[in-house]
């Protein structure tokens, strides 16, 4: 789906930047589909009726340019905490959590939408069919993909087969939006440690005996001809 380019309303683009801002703020309260576009415009202050199709093209585009605002910051950081985990050539599951984790956790902090950038989040990656894959999760250049390459090799086939990367990310976007909600703080650090060992428990977590044979009969049934061996 492609952006429309944000257009300015001369050399600093304020009317964007309010539509930006407003948006932010009432797709994090009310939920993206919650929002009208007429309110967006009437909340940013836009004097013209269609500014924000002017300038995003539609809602999509809209919501692309929110979260193009934070996504830069979150992609450098994690980037960077790969750089460092595969210069240590060491296996460390924890270290993987974290740099899933403490990216988009720093902007809990973040006083320009940054709460309401992880709640907007958390509603995208938990859509059955999402408007946007905000992780981008088969882009070879995307933070989260070279992630999930690394966290490869530290999981066995059944926790692979079983999707333990894409949990892990949701409960990680789930828990910093209900943190977000309950903001600011006056200090996040537990909260994030906490978090990444509950993500690192999350992808570490051994297979039952139970979930193993419900595994294998849900593969009998979807593959009958192959059952027998």
């Amino acid at each position: 789906m492609r952006m429309h380019e944000p257009r300015g309303n001369g050399p600093d683009g304020t009317t964007s930047a309010r539509l930006v801002r407003a948006a932010e703020q009432l797709f994090a309260e009310r939920g993206i589909d919650g929002v009208s576009l007429r309110e967006i415009n009437r909340v940013a202050g836009a004097k013209n009726a269609s500014a924000l199709q002017y300038h995003f093209g539609d809602r999509n585009g809209l919501l692309r340019a929110v979260l193009a605002k934070h996504q830069g910051a979150v992609e450098d950081r994690r980037h960077a905490m790969l750089d460092a985990y595969e210069s240590a050539g060491v296996d460390d599951l924890r270290a993987l959590a974290g740099a899933l984790v403490r990216p988009p956790a720093a902007k809990l902090a973040d006083p320009d939408g940054g709460p309401a950038y992880l709640q907007i989040i958390a509603d995208l990656v938990n859509r059955p069919r999402p408007v946007i894959n905000p992780a981008d999760l088969e882009d070879p250049l995307s933070s989260t993909h070279r992630w999930r390459l690394a966290v490869a090799p530290l999981l066995d086939n059944d926790a692979m087969r079983l999707h333990r990367r894409l949990v892990a990310i949701r409960f990680s976007a789930v828990e910093l939006a209900r943190r977000a909600r309950g903001g600011p703080h006056t200090d996040d650090r537990l909260f994030v440690s906490h978090l990444v060992d509950l993500v690192t428990g999350v992808m570490a977590a051994p297979l039952s005996d139970e979930t193993l044979r419900l595994d294998a009969e849900r593969s009998a049934l979807a593959h009958p001809d192959t059952a027998g061996g």
